[in-house]
């Protein structure tokens, strides 16, 4: 949202980010100097920390090869009381209604931000983080014969088994869906008169624009109609030079290379000893150097690093990947790292975790960019060789 920000506001609009304040960035990160003016709110510092407690039960979940839709629920859950929370916010609310705004670009992963334009009374367009698992809600046509549904862990080529399981998670999805948006009722009462209360749904039908952020280099063949735009990319960017640490670091790498680790936020604050030592092992049994992004506050004592790993609390990421000597990226399937990838042209290795990881690494391997291992299927052995099978190969 930084970068779309920036964007129009360098192409000559005058913007405002409105954005809740929360204290969870990683260590190491530092946030730019935003060109245009940002309104910060916060909100009951008990439910935020009940919030996170929510989210790393989520994770935990699916690092152990659980991912019930109840997960799905019980965040949307959470949301729902965020947003009511939110729209409590009168003080802001009415300085962002005075500004009397043109337009808005919201998060539409989060149905909260286009009540508030509700609210507000603002036109939007909706920003929408991953590929089109929202489709159907949009208006857009979405074949069940080849177009595979999120959670099905299906590609563009299936067979009737496989069309029949879309079909069946498509209906299933209907009564989900419903469940789902019905925990934004009782917000939606409270905040809006009777005679006019929104739709979640409707809401989803009454955006401007619609911005995906994915590219059909990751994304397979789909009908697309003229209020949908893929923008997928916005991070990528040509490298930028990198530290001597760095630097000295990749250079005592040789004609071997490195690999860049990046498992997003997930992996720094949960008990994952089992886990690490698997992946530490791994890293152990190859010749190329590593560079880990990880926490080194939270990185278990009894877990010797190897001696060809670097743990660091933040890294270039961009820049890494875009680094001559780099053979591997391994990360947890976020799409704007897998975007970046294809920017540079890297090989991936994926360790899907959460969301939407495990359906963009499944377009990972369909566009042959690389392959993944779940979470509770990698040991020692089988991560060691598949690393190696992907640098020693051509993809």
């Amino acid at each position: 949202m930084d970068e779309i920000s920036r964007t129009l506001q360098n192409n000559g609009h005058e913007v405002r980010m409105f954005l809740q304040y929360s204290n969870q960035m990683p260590p190491g990160y530092k946030q730019p100097t935003s060109p245009y003016p940002v309104t910060t709110f916060s909100l009951d510092e008990k439910f935020l920390q009940e919030f996170m407690d929510t989210l790393l039960k989520i994770q935990k979940a699916f690092l152990q090869g659980r991912s019930e839709m109840w997960t799905v629920l019980t965040l949307m859950n959470k949301m729902s009381y965020q947003c009511n929370l939110t729209l409590h916010q009168s003080e802001i609310m009415n300085f962002l209604k005075e500004e009397h705004y043109d337009i808005a670009v919201v998060d539409a992963f989060d149905p909260c931000t286009m009540l508030v334009c509700e609210k507000l009374g603002l036109p939007f367009v909706a920003f929408f983080p991953t590929f089109m698992a929202n489709a159907y809600r949009v208006g857009i046509p979405s074949p069940l014969s080849y177009i595979p549904l999120f959670q099905t862990q299906l590609t563009d080529q299936m067979d009737f088994f496989g069309r029949l399981k879309n079909m069946l998670v498509f209906l299933a999805s209907l009564v989900f869906q419903t469940k789902m948006d019905s925990l934004f009722d009782g917000v939606i009462e409270q905040h809006f008169p009777a005679e006019s209360r929104p739709t979640i749904a409707n809401l989803h039908l009454k955006a401007e624009l619609w911005l995906y952020n994915v590219d059909f280099t990751l994304e397979f063949p789909r009908p697309l109609l003229p209020h949908v735009q893929y923008i997928g990319g916005l991070l990528a960017k040509p490298v930028k030079p990198l530290s001597q640490e760095l630097e000295d670091f990749i250079s005592e790498s040789g004609d071997t290379g490195f690999i860049v680790v990046t498992l997003g936020s997930m992996l720094s604050s949960l008990p994952l000893v089992e886990f690490l030592k698997e992946m530490n092992g791994g890293f152990a049994k190859i010749q190329q150097k590593v560079i880990w992004r990880y926490q080194k506050s939270s990185w278990p004592q009894e877990v010797e690093i190897s001696p060809n790993v670097k743990i660091m609390d933040w890294v270039p990421q961009n820049d890494l990947l875009g680094h001559p000597k780099l053979r591997l990226f391994v990360t947890h399937g976020g799409m704007n790292g897998l975007m970046e990838a294809v920017y540079h042209g890297v090989p991936v290795l994926g360790i899907p975790l959460f969301g939407d990881q495990i359906e963009n690494m499944v377009r990972v391997k369909a566009k042959q960019m690389g392959t993944f291992i779940l979470p509770d299927q990698l040991k020692t052995d089988n991560f060691a060789s598949t690393i190696r099978h992907i640098i020693e190969n051509k993809w």
